[in-house]
């Protein structure tokens, strides 16, 4: 998977987690649960982006000293 498709995957994953915390907010009775969705959504951009990094250090030459 190239860059700009895991920063795409970051970016929507991150804005499921929005939809999850502004619904958390009129939705008293279930807040708890949506938090948790949010939750997960924000770990599943953090591994994308942990991958991202991963990836690009992998390629990278070391510069001569």
């Amino acid at each position: 998977m190239n860059g700009q498709a895991i920063l795409e995957n970051v970016r929507r994953y991150r804005g499921i987690a929005s939809l999850y915390r502004q619904t958390a907010a009129f939705r008293p009775c279930q807040s708890w649960s949506l938090l948790e969705q949010a939750s997960e959504w924000e770990a599943r951009a953090l591994e994308e982006l942990e991958a991202y990094f991963a990836a690009r250090t992998e390629h990278v030459v070391p510069l001569a000293a």
